[in-house]
């Protein structure tokens, strides 16, 4: 009787985590491989070259980003290509490889070094605005 009970107790267990765990892959999205409901400015940009040494080539360029509601910036790098970003307005949901998501609200600062790979996405109803300052190779 104790064998059948062991039984029905470790079935209900499994059948719980399972449900579970597709629950947590049918939430998941897919990593965007182009960008969706985005604008991004015309770049400013600064030549480094007589700037600083060890830079020739390299660019400090400024953009303001626009993510609509439902929108998404596609997976990419920052190997190369260090940035940081500041929220103006609404919630930016960040997809790190190797990291939990993070919601980054208006007013919070963003970096992304050399080991960041992401993607963001707006989940809200407004715009998703940002200005990001990175340093960039053409």
């Amino acid at each position: 009787m104790e064998r059948k009970h062991a039984f029905r107790a470790a079935s209900a267990l499994a059948g719980i985590a399972l449900a579970f765990g597709l629950g947590i892959a049918v939430g998941q999205r897919t990593p965007p491989t182009a960008n969706q409901g985005v604008k991004i400015s015309p770049p400013t940009a600064l030549d480094l070259t007589e700037e600083i040494d060890g830079v020739s080539g390299r660019q400090l360029r400024l953009r303001v980003v626009t993510i609509e509601p439902g929108g998404a910036v596609a997976v990419h790098s920052h190997n190369g290509r260090p940035a940081v970003a500041y929220v103006v307005q609404g919630v930016l949901t960040e997809h790190r490889d190797g990291s939990e998501t993070i919601d980054h609200y208006e007013g919070q600062s963003i970096i992304e070094g050399k080991d960041t790979t992401h993607w963001a996405e707006n989940k809200g109803n407004t715009p998703v605005v940002v200005v990001a300052v990175d340093v960039f190779k053409p």
